[in-house]
């Protein structure tokens, strides 16, 4: 294995040509089209993933992260109900079997709303029922029920008390489906209040055993008392013999002087060479650019020795 790098989610060049997964409706189209309308839409996502993969195998690129909106509004229905299901379903297992075929690592990354830790009862049930169905998605395609094809989350908050938001977060992490639970995993945050790659280790790794997703930029805002390399090292050793993955990003104010930009914000491109320490690591580039900066990156600091690919969260 190598250190590998990618991008997340868009492909800035084929969106160009109408080529993206992304496709979405508002709730009042949702609610006036209904489950006809979805399935079109899930379709045209399905079929345009399968061409992601493809150009991604065509320009060297083996780990992807696909967007969680393949199947907009999918916490209200159950996919067999949608009515081009099979349809859908061979679309989903022709993308995968590609995918497998060509040793990609694909991956989603719900958003922000998905949250574990929260002490709101409607917000759980919706979270664990989003992650359900985005491991359902990845049985669809096909995928490995491991962490290979990982689904990473934040805890989400810490409502005043951190303590209990992490036991809260690990008591609903045991509510979800076996699927979830054999890919989940959990990426610290950029703020100081928040969970360091220390405070993941201790409660949540120790506890119920979910894998950390190191993200180099957020390490910044919240070390947790540890050395970049040392809180990659830590959560690069909850991952067994799976190969981690991890996050990176710079700050578009500090490197691209962009007025008005919190120092959190992910610039365009990648201006520093990336530090693995000796590992062998998947390292999913945020930067806004996309596959662009990735490519860039390869031009500014490729080495013979070193075999970089790309990969989307």
């Amino acid at each position: 294995m190598a250190t590998q790098l990618g991008y997340a989610c868009i492909n800035k060049q084929l969106r160009k040509q109408d080529i993206y997964t992304g496709r979405t409706m508002r709730r009042k189209t949702y609610d006036a089209k209904g489950l006809d309308y979805v399935s079109e839409i899930c379709i045209a996502n399905a079929n345009d993933l399968i061409k992601i993969i493809q150009w991604n195998e065509d320009n060297n690129i083996k780990v992807f992260r696909m967007s969680s909106s393949i199947f907009p509004w999918m916490s209200e229905y159950e996919f067999t109900d949608l009515p081009r299901y099979k349809e859908l379903r061979t679309a989903l297992k022709h993308a995968g079997h590609l995918a497998q075929a060509y040793g990609q690592r694909l991956s989603f990354h719900p958003g922000q709303f998905c949250v574990l830790a929260s002490p709101h009862a409607k917000v759980v049930d919706s979270a664990i029922r989003e992650l359900n169905q985005a491991s359902v998605i990845m049985d669809m395609m096909g995928l490995p029920n491991t962490r290979m094809s990982k689904i990473n989350i934040h805890v989400g908050g810490a409502y005043g008390d951190k303590q209990a938001a992490l036991t809260r977060f690990n008591a609903n992490y045991l509510r979800t489906s076996p699927g979830v639970q054999s890919r989940l995993t959990v990426e610290n945050d950029d703020k100081g209040s928040m969970y360091s790659v220390r405070d993941l280790y201790d409660y949540v790794y120790k506890v119920v055993g979910i894998p950390i997703v190191f993200d180099y930029h957020h390490h910044g805002f919240q070390t947790g008392d540890l050395t970049e390399e040392q809180a990659l090292k830590l959560a690069a050793s909850t991952w067994g013999n799976i190969k981690p993955c991890t996050h990176y990003s710079e700050s578009m104010l500090i490197k691209e002087n962009v007025a008005g930009k919190k120092p959190q914000a992910h610039s365009d491109y990648i201006y520093d060479e990336i530090n693995d320490y000796g590992l062998d690591i998947d390292i999913v580039v945020e930067a806004k650019g996309k596959e662009l900066a990735v490519q860039q990156y390869f031009e500014n600091f490729s080495k013979k020795d070193k075999q970089l690919v790309s990969y989307v969260n």
